[in-house]
């Protein structure tokens, strides 16, 4: 696994001063996933857990749905590239080669899902509840976790947790490649989704929710703020979407009915 942090000279300027520094900075790194051979996208992401963002990729993008989808997967971190060989050999659409995309995933982000895609979607099924005071716990938590963000205050954050503790957690450079290191460490590892709740440090928009919902993880928060197309699709698909997270406040957007006492 690659070095995360890169270390850079820079200069400090205070109004009355200046002064040469040495500042450590996250790195950036072009990741392209190769499907059955053919080049599907390049990510701009983190150079860590690549097998796992691969993976989770291409199960956002419902190109592969569960473990038995993969024949093999090869990561060369030297090239910076995935192969990825699928049972079904049609995986991937000559749509979305015409789509390619090169990004950190901050943006729009790298996306091959259209938002009518909501239509087949199942309702999310899950008896989770939640109490207010766990969601301000677990972001207390989720806020101190990353020694990448202490340092650098380059990176986004995706946590999988229970009602009371985190239980898998990874950073990025794009906030959607978080969640896709998340679900791909997930389905390799046979790690269980049901009934679990995602914690994200950045903006909750239609393909973070997308990525949650199909994943049938019903409870979505973060310390950010959502966007009207990322609530509309959290009500269509019976997610619960919480934002604006601080001590002792939160704002529900979708999906009270999970949340103890409201």
């Amino acid at each position: 696994m690659q070095e995360e942090v890169e270390r850079v000279t820079a200069l400090r300027y205070t109004g009355t001063d200046v002064q040469e520094i040495d500042e450590s900075v996250v790195k950036e790194y072009p990741f392209t996933i190769s499907v059955n051979n053919q080049e599907l996208v390049t990510l701009l992401c983190s150079p860590t857990y690549l097998k796992f963002l691969a993976v989770g990729f291409l199960v956002s993008e419902g190109i592969i749905k569960s473990k038995d989808d993969i024949k093999k997967v090869v990561v060369d971190e030297r090239l910076g590239i995935a192969w990825v060989q699928t049972t079904d050999q049609e995986a991937v659409q000559p749509l979305m080669l015409s789509k390619r995309l090169i990004t950190s995933g901050c943006g729009r982000g790298a996306s091959f899902y259209n938002p009518d895609d909501a239509q087949a979607f199942t309702i999310i099924e899950s008896k989770l509840t939640v109490k207010p005071e766990d969601v301000f716990s677990l972001v207390q938590e989720f806020q101190h976790y990353s020694e990448i963000y202490k340092t650098t205050h380059g990176v986004h954050s995706a946590a999988l947790c229970d009602n009371k503790k985190i239980l898998l957690f990874r950073d990025d450079i794009g906030r959607h490649n978080a969640i896709d290191k998340i679900v791909g460490e997930c389905l390799l590892n046979d790690l269980s989704t049901q009934d679990r709740m995602i914690v994200v440090s950045g903006r909750i928009s239609s393909e973070m929710a997308v990525k949650v919902a199909k994943r049938n993880i019903p409870v979505l928060v973060s310390i950010s703020a959502p966007t009207d197309l990322g609530i509309r699709l959290a009500n269509e698909f019976g997610l619960t979407l919480i934002g604006f997270v601080r001590p002792k406040r939160m704002n529900v957007y979708a999906g009270r009915e999970r949340i103890a006492g409201l």
